[in-house]
């Protein structure tokens, strides 16, 4: 039986809360009258139990109960290391 369960892949971004991760999401859109395609981009939230995650890491995120108030997501794996051990620049 497959999971129903949504799965997103991004780059953490932030990692100051205590087992808790900021994950960015990006994704490509096709606009309906232009068809020209536009990034998207979304935040989320994940649970990180051994708060092995660090900021620049490509990651995979799966969709969890809720665990509080934003945090329903959690680090399923972490698909890349970040060579850069410092701050990684977010876009607005």
């Amino acid at each position: 039986m497959t999971s129903r369960r949504k799965v997103r892949e991004g780059t953490v971004v932030s990692d100051k809360m205590d087992k808790t991760v900021v994950v960015l999401v990006e994704r490509l859109v096709k606009h309906p009258q232009y068809r020209k395609y536009r990034r998207q981009r979304r935040r989320y939230k994940a649970h990180d139990e051994q708060n092995r995650c660090r900021v620049g890491d490509r990651v995979r995120i799966i969709e969890v109960r809720p665990l509080s108030a934003q945090k329903r997501w959690a680090v399923q794996a972490i698909l890349e290391r970040s060579e850069a051990g410092g701050e990684m620049e977010v876009p607005a």
